[in-house]
């Protein structure tokens, strides 16, 4: 059965919601029965408003006892590997385990935050390769090289979490999941594009020797009975994701609780095992009830 989870209100969404916004959006996430929150790691330092997201998972974690936490995902190139590491692995222990870490080469290269912690637009795709490398080892608690560094030893060691890598659909992305990943993290795609990739994700697993990572995929919704909201949303999308209109209803979600879960059944049919949410309507609290609802039609079938 395909489960559903939920972006926390990082971005835009805090203006109306205030600082308790993340907590209230993660109990009511959690009392809905959704499987997971997320965070996105959208740093640009030009003014744009977004939250931090570890911090913002450490506070879901907070006020939260079974939830999964997700990060989809961190920036390689704009986090050193070792602290990256140490935050994620004090979160996974605090957390008792609900941590999965979601890793990619990042978006925005060249924007003033980027450019404030020194990181460039090159070589994004070896900055996230070594990074990959080196987390599990250092989550352990195991002695690991970071890159030509020295040997590092963090303490305590917990529980790797899985390992979730973000990309798009070219094979130079693909390959990154099947070859260090145990799941992967697509956006923007129908459902005919995400099975086109699945089914060479499979492909490039078999290459490796790996079993086939699983597939959550991130779908901008809204939710209910929200036309001026849902016209918003597929107009930013048509530009972002360079899909046509009919492209962009096919790779959103949107509608009843009912209509909704027939959009997730056909990702789920094209290689999703997860959906996420990415709420795009007016009323985020009430959007996440609404997935709740979502859940339910999915359970029964």
């Amino acid at each position: 059965m395909v489960k559903i989870g939920v972006g926390l209100p990082t971005m835009q969404e805090t203006e109306k919601l205030g600082p308790d916004g993340v907590a209230r959006a993660a109990r009511l996430a959690e009392e809905a029965g959704l499987d997971s929150v997320g965070a996105a790691d959208v740093l640009i330092g030009d003014g744009t408003l977004a939250l931090e997201s570890v911090v913002t998972l450490a506070t879901a974690a907070a006020v939260t006892e079974r939830i999964k936490l997700d990060f989809g995902v961190l920036s390689a190139p704009t986090r050193p590997v070792a602290m990256m590491a140490a935050q994620v692995q004090t979160l996974q222990y605090l957390s008792r385990g609900r941590v999965r870490l979601g890793v990619g080469i990042g978006g925005f290269p060249g924007s003033p935050f980027w450019t404030a912690v020194g990181a460039t637009g090159t070589n994004r795709g070896r900055a996230a390769d070594e990074a990959l490398q080196a987390l599990p080892g250092l989550i352990a608690g195991r002695p690991t090289q970071v890159g030509d560094g020295p040997e590092v030893t963090l303490a305590p060691g917990t529980a790797v979490p899985p390992l979730l890598v973000g990309s798009g659909t070219g094979d130079a992305g693909l390959r990154r999941v099947a070859r260090y990943a145990d799941g992967w993290l697509p956006s923007g795609l129908t459902p005919a594009q995400l099975k086109v990739a699945v089914d060479r994700l499979r492909e490039l697993a078999d290459e490796y020797g790996r079993p086939t990572p699983f597939v959550h995929v991130g779908v901008h919704a809204v939710l209910g009975d929200d036309p001026e909201a849902r016209r918003a949303m597929e107009a930013q999308l048509a530009g972002f994701f360079q899909l046509s209109p009919e492209e962009i209803r096919e790779a959103t979600v949107s509608g009843s609780p009912q209509e909704a879960a027939e959009r997730v059944a056909a990702f789920a049919e094209a290689g999703a095992a997860e959906v996420g949410f990415g709420i795009d309507g007016s009323d985020f609290l009430h959007q996440i009830e609404l997935a709740g609802a979502v859940t339910a039609y999915v359970t029964r079938g």
